[in-house]
């Protein structure tokens, strides 16, 4: 299954139970807080089943945000996607250079 296939059955999904008609940003946003804090548990416990879950979860709740961004921030002809965001991402980290600082990459500064 491509990405793109992936991405229209999420929203489809969403669609389908009222999430982009009666739902907004803010209560996205609070699931996205409950699912983050099932992927912290699940790592606390070392539990890869629910680690796999609180993932795809986390995925599902962000593709939502940016569908109900819309509502906010939508302007002709260039609305939020989930991959519109991730492309974005991609596109400012991928020459990204820095250093492995106690477990954390630390991006190095612009000094210009």
């Amino acid at each position: 299954m491509s990405k793109n296939t992936m991405f229209t059955l999420i929203r489809e999904w969403a669609e389908e139970r009222g999430i982009y008609h009666s739902g907004d940003v803010k209560t996205q946003m609070l699931k996205l807080t409950e699912e983050k804090g099932e992927l912290a548990k699940a790592v606390l416990k070392n539990d890869k089943a629910e680690f796999e879950d609180a993932i795809g979860d986390m995925f599902v709740v962000l593709v939502n945000v940016a569908e109900l961004g819309n509502k906010y921030f939508y302007t002709k002809g260039d609305r939020i996607t989930m991959e519109k965001c991730i492309f974005g991402a991609w596109e400012e980290i991928q020459n990204r250079k820095g250093e492995m600082i106690n477990g954390t990459f630390v991006k190095a500064q612009d000094n210009e």
